[in-house]
């Protein structure tokens, strides 16, 4: 415990920052950010992260990450989505001329990674674009839903959530955790308000964003099960990798988007 303590207060450190400041540095962030998530992925497939399969889906990654650093430096003409289709079907060409030492399997799991990964901290970016307060109402939803899940899971979880997934998480705890985040949000969004929406409208759509972010965690626990790991990585002692502590986000942001919210 007291290892996670003192990675959390470092991270904060370094990320509060980095979110207040925005611009580049969020940008550098997110892209270092997705690269490490998509590292973590090749490592749980046993890829090596020092190959053609890991430079073509970190190309993806970035493209989808950073389009708009990319539509200055490519020719007017080309599409950033045509683009990242040429870096899918390269990736899939690779499994011709490895002679299917990476396969097709491997591509696929390779392409979804980049766009689950990649639109995730691209909707970071654009969160923050938008404000410094749509990042911290995405981050308040998740944050809050995690520890709400977590303390209120210790005291009353009796009911398993989804125990061939992840075994100590609760209804209890879920439900729990969705009520603070909304109650405490709903506070945040009086003051400061998010996108075009009413006070009410927007705490219904905390509740939806709330759900939302324990299914992102739930994906991320369904990874690790398959691959047979308990930590997507170790990059941040007592937490795991940087799946593990962005799963919710990579769907929250995202749907903060199709929401309408930025």
């Amino acid at each position: 415990m007291r290892q996670r303590v003192i990675t959390a207060v470092i991270a904060l450190i370094i990320f509060i920052p980095i979110i207040i400041a925005g611009g580049i540095w969020v940008d550098i962030a997110a892209a270092v950010l997705g690269l490490i998530a998509l590292s973590e992925i090749l490592v749980m497939r046993k890829k090596l992260i020092v190959s053609w399969e890991a430079l073509l889906s970190g190309i993806a990654v970035l493209l989808i990450i950073l389009p708009d650093f990319w539509r200055a430096i490519l020719p007017a003409h080309l599409d950033i989505n045509f683009v990242v289709y040429g870096v899918i079907v390269l990736l899939l060409m690779y499994t011709v001329f490895s002679k299917n030492r990476f396969s097709f399997d491997d591509a696929a799991v390779l392409t979804t990674g980049a766009i689950y990964i990649g639109f995730g901290f691209h909707y970071f970016v654009m969160a923050r674009a938008a404000s410094v307060w749509m990042i911290f109402f995405a981050l308040f939803i998740v944050w809050i839903t995690d520890s709400g899940a977590y303390m209120i899971g210790r005291k009353l979880g009796r009911h398993k959530l989804a125990p061939h997934i992840s075994p100590n998480k609760t209804w209890e705890g879920s439900v729990g955790g969705t009520v603070a985040a909304t109650i405490i949000v709903a506070i945040y969004v009086h003051f400061y308000p998010q996108g075009d929406y009413s006070w009410l409208v927007t705490v219904l759509f905390t509740v939806v964003l709330s759900v939302i972010g324990q299914i992102g965690d739930l994906v991320e626990s369904a990874l690790k099960r398959y691959y047979g790991v308990k930590d997507s990585g170790r990059i941040l002692p007592g937490h795991g990798g940087i799946l593990d502590r962005f799963d919710s986000l990579l769907l929250v942001l995202p749907a903060l988007h199709l929401l309408g919210f930025m």
